[in-house]
């Protein structure tokens, strides 16, 4: 799926993306599907792109942010989501809980 504009470093990155996601067990169309998101919002975060959403050119880098924002991919939810799940569910005792404590208490 690499682009005819993508520089001989996007092209790189991109491969190397891919088989990192494949060695990890993803599928074909998965790793060239995540892969390629990455590449073109480093490339909007870095001004190669003619366009870019206010997200692409504002968040973080997508190898910062990992599975930071999946809901129950790679990492699960984050402590802070569990966190607000559990307060808006009324968990007493929410405060002193451990990632593992919240995460049984409003369930998987």
């Amino acid at each position: 799926m690499p682009q005819a504009r993508w520089s001989p470093k996007r092209e790189r990155q991109y491969e190397h993306i891919k088989d990192s996601l494949l060695e990890r067990g993803k599928g074909e169309k998965t790793a060239e599907e995540i892969a390629a998101r990455t590449v073109n919002k480093d490339r909007a975060q870095h001004g190669e792109s003619k366009t870019a959403s206010r997200t692409s050119l504002d968040d973080i880098s997508p190898e910062r942010r990992g599975g930071l924002r999946s809901h129950r991919g790679e990492g699960g939810r984050t402590y802070a989501q569990l966190y607000a799940e559990a307060a808006k569910a009324k968990v007493k005792g929410r405060s002193r809980m451990t990632k593992a404590e919240l995460e049984r208490a409003v369930g998987r």
